[in-house]
């Protein structure tokens, strides 16, 4: 992450010092990441990819190591449709998260991803939130998962999904002594109208 992150710094023109003046962190902070000596958070992370105009995505993962195909497809085909979990892309965020891809190659405006939060593990520090363009929808499979959406807590069990407006700011943490495992859909790069009906954004199962 950290080469293709100076690749496209460099490419808008933006200095380490531009850069971390636009994220509000240190600059040698954005330089142990593009030298792989530090991680960045979940939140961090978006406001990279919003500040330089690229996805998630393309910060993240190389296409140049997802699973190769039996054979050279034409040009004109699409991606190969089936992701094995043992060829999974995967990188592990400061604060205990972990991300790993569940499609082959980048799907342009959507995140489809298996993650971990470790024990202890969160997206941003407690008192800081993030927020981002799109919607997201997440499904826990194991383990306790707090979530506050703008001044609403929520902690989701086995089972429980939620939806949220990701410009509304939220936080999402493990409860508890026992790792979360969730699988979790980002529908980006737009922004989302409420609706105004204001149902609960938590689905129990």
């Amino acid at each position: 992450m950290g080469e293709r992150l100076r690749a496209v710094r460099r490419e808008r023109g933006l200095s380490l010092r531009d850069l971390a003046k636009r994220l509000d962190v240190s600059p040698s902070l954005i330089s142990q990441v593009e030298t792989g000596r530090a991680s960045p958070s979940v939140s961090t992370l978006y406001a990279m990819a919003q500040a330089l105009s690229v996805s998630v995505d393309d910060l993240l993962f190389d296409e140049v190591d997802r699973p190769k195909r039996a054979s050279p497809a034409p040009a004109e085909r699409r991606p190969f449709p089936v992701q094995r979990g043992t060829d999974r892309s995967t990188i592990r965020l400061a604060s205990g998260v972990t991300w790993e891809r569940l499609t082959t190659e980048s799907e342009p405006g959507t995140d489809f991803l298996y993650v971990i939060y470790e024990v202890g593990g969160a997206s941003s520090p407690e008192h800081e939130f993030q927020r981002h363009m799109g919607r997201e929808w997440g499904f826990v499979l194991s383990g306790r998962l707090g979530v506050t959406i703008g001044f609403d807590d929520h902690v989701l069990e086995p089972g429980d999904s939620v939806a949220i407006d990701s410009t509304m700011p939220h936080r999402l943490y493990t409860v508890g002594d026992e790792p979360v495992h969730a699988i979790w859909f980002v529908l980006g790069r737009r922004t989302m109208v409420d609706d105004g009906g204001g149902t609960t954004p938590v689905q129990r199962p």
